[in-house]
């Protein structure tokens, strides 16, 4: 997809420097992954604690006890 944006070149420079990739697109592509996975684990932070599970890790790991 095409699009036109108007970017900071110095932050986009940087990124490059940093991550080795050599074309802005790949540059752009992995901050969007990474702003997703960021993301997605600060959710999972977030929810730490709220899930109570009941496992009786005898029973699951096929144990007599």
């Amino acid at each position: 997809m095409r699009t036109t944006l108007d970017l900071n070149e110095a932050l986009l420079n940087e990124a490059m420097k940093w991550t080795g990739l050599s074309t802005k697109t790949s540059v752009i592509n992995e901050a969007l992954k990474e702003a997703i996975q960021y993301r997605k684990r600060m959710k999972l932070i977030e929810m730490a604690g709220t899930i109570k599970l009941d496992v009786d890790l005898n029973i699951t790991r096929n144990r007599m006890g």
